[in-house]
């Protein structure tokens, strides 16, 4: 069962969490950067034991899906790591939305359906 947040507890928990986005943003931008040389390098290392660009680009796969994983144990959803877009699952009327947020808003203003998707936010 997913974890709920009101309002206020997910804009407590955006506080804490904001630095560890952050990095997430700069990390998938690095990995996304070096992605035309990296991916042949990966696909020659699976054939030969490996080679100099996979290595060096391993350790920010690492690192980006400990950082991830950090913000979902906490029951948020990341939408979009590129723009830093974060989905709390909420209830409203009984059924469940999120509380949405996007790296650069002050706090959670928006709410949308679940299957409506960024598109589809409204304001609280």
């Amino acid at each position: 069962m997913p974890r709920y947040f009101t309002h206020e507890e997910a804009n407590a928990l955006l506080i804490e969490i904001h630095p560890v986005v952050e990095e997430i943003m700069r990390i998938h931008e690095v990995v996304v950067r070096r992605q035309p040389e990296a991916w042949p390098a990966i696909a020659r290392a699976a054939g030969n034991g490996g080679s100099r660009a996979a290595s060096q680009i391993v350790p920010e796969f690492e690192r980006l899906r400990e950082l991830v994983h950090q913000v979902q144990d906490q029951g948020v959803i990341v939408k979009d790591m590129g723009i830093g877009l974060l989905d709390f699952p909420s209830l409203k009327d009984g059924r469940e939305v999120y509380l949405c947020w996007k790296y650069g808003e002050d706090q959670i203003d928006f709410w949308h359906d679940v299957d409506a998707g960024f598109m589809g936010r409204q304001p609280l």
